[in-house]
């Protein structure tokens, strides 16, 4: 094949010959694995007077200049379904798709293909207005009658392996693992934003794209009437399982926005610890320091060692992030002290970590209001603060950035930084 390089457009909507003699018109290029970083195209579909008819890429022998595309043999099989290929015209064109580095939703108005390799591919998509015209027919009309503006127009390209259709592409064939999706690059504050602008049905398809725990981070970032639609339209199973990945305090506020009978449905889908840990969160008032808290913690019992408490922390590390506390804990769950990592890193190995935990605590009971908690954070320069009940027992922590949250606007508090992660579905715990 002669053809080197061009646009989705300079080829659809051609004719298509076989021996020089027309046969039909090409209406679409296909692509079987999107995945891929420069995706091949495997074919094209023409409009016979048979109808819709699929001609792989083998039998095209070559692209001429206007466009023409000549076969070797006339197409026989019928277009696939759209569940096994991604469309370029129908599937892209004029629709919105994700650039993943710019971090913004962007519409494309054409598509690059080159000839590279041997094979031709897609190379990267058109968002600019020289795009737009060269669809339109007024490429050439632009070039002749006002050449010095026509020069002026950029050319808007994302390189392929930067776009991320909204919709989910071949389902039915790639069986690609949904956490190298290449929204998961985006921080989870940008695919918020993201979600927000777009249609309600082009969030959800966002998020059926994304690994349950990066979807859980970015559902934190949403308003509650976004996350509310979401939970809705994805579905009970993959709905209990994005919570269960959540902070749960995160979580047990979005179930507390939601009807009973779907609380208790979702919390049906859901392993029995993480369930009933959210029903006891669910019960307080989101304004207090029982509806702030999260159980997401490490805690250790008073007799370990300095040295076996590390220990056991480099095993239970992947799984949490928020350990810059660890909390003292006898078998009732009472809490008897606190040490940060520093502390416990500069011990002796062999000293007993109830020799080294500070016991002159600073708590705040479940039903503290929320400027109350953040002021005593803020107070003592914590950045976690436990909750007990009357009997001293450990319910959870408030950490800085929730506390922080809740005496925010909510619009600029869902943008900050989180301290707590979705690894795990128990608090952490170093045992004997």
């Amino acid at each position: 094949m002669s053809f080197r390089d061009g646009f989705v457009s300079e080829i659809a909507g051609r004719k298509a010959l076989v021996n020089g003699l027309p046969i039909g018109t090409v209406t679409d290029l296909l692509v079987g694995a999107p995945e891929d970083t420069f995706p091949k195209i495997d074919g094209l579909t023409i409009n016979t007077k048979k109808g819709q008819r699929f001609a792989p890429i083998e039998t095209v022998a070559d692209v001429d200049d206007h466009g023409t595309v000549a076969l070797t043999q006339a197409p026989k099989e019928p277009a696939p379904p759209d569940s096994q290929a991604l469309y370029l015209v129908s599937d892209l064109l004029d629709k919105q798709i994700v650039d993943v580095d710019g971090r913004k939703v962007v519409r494309i108005n054409d598509l690059e293909i080159a000839n590279t390799g041997g094979a031709l591919r897609v190379i990267a998509a058109d968002i600019g207005v020289s795009g737009l015209l060269r669809r339109l027919g007024l490429k050439s009309v632009g070039r002749h009658i006002v050449p010095a503006i026509y020069r002026r127009i950029p050319r808007a390209l994302i390189a392929w392996d930067s776009v991320a259709p909204i919709r989910d592409t071949n389902p039915s064939q790639v069986h690609l693992s949904i956490k190298e999706s290449k929204l998961s690059r985006l921080h989870p504050s940008e695919l918020a934003e993201i979600i927000s602008d777009l249609s309600a049905k082009d969030g959800v398809a966002v998020i059926r794209q994304l690994d349950d725990e990066t979807a859980a981070d970015a559902l934190e970032h949403l308003d509650p009437d976004t996350q509310k639609s979401i939970i809705e339209d994805i579905g009970t199973e993959r709905a209990a399982d994005i919570i269960e990945e959540m902070d749960s305090d995160d979580a047990a506020d979005l179930l507390a926005e939601l009807p009973e009978d779907q609380q208790t449905e979702l919390l049906a889908e859901m392993n029995e610890f993480t369930a009933g840990e959210l029903r006891d969160l669910v019960k307080y008032q989101e304004n207090t320091a029982g509806g702030l808290m999260t159980t997401d913690y490490v805690w250790i019992l008073p007799h370990r060692s300095a040295e076996a408490t590390i220990e056991k922390l480099r095993q239970i590390a992947p799984k949490t992030e928020f350990i810059y506390y660890l909390y003292v804990l006898d078998n009732a769950q009472t809490l008897l002290g606190v040490m940060s990592l520093r502390a416990l890193l500069l011990a002796s190995p062999d000293a007993p970590i109830e020799s080294i935990m500070e016991a002159d605590l600073v708590t705040v009971e479940p039903h503290a209001p929320a400027e109350d908690v953040a002021a005593t954070i803020a107070r003592y320069d914590l950045l976690a603060c436990p909750v007990v009940d009357e009997r001293g027992k450990m319910l959870g922590i408030v950490t800085v950035d929730d506390a922080i949250d809740a005496i925010m606007p909510p619009r600029l508090a869902k943008r900050l930084p989180r301290f707590t992660a979705h690894h795990h579905k128990t608090p952490e715990t170093v045992t004997p």
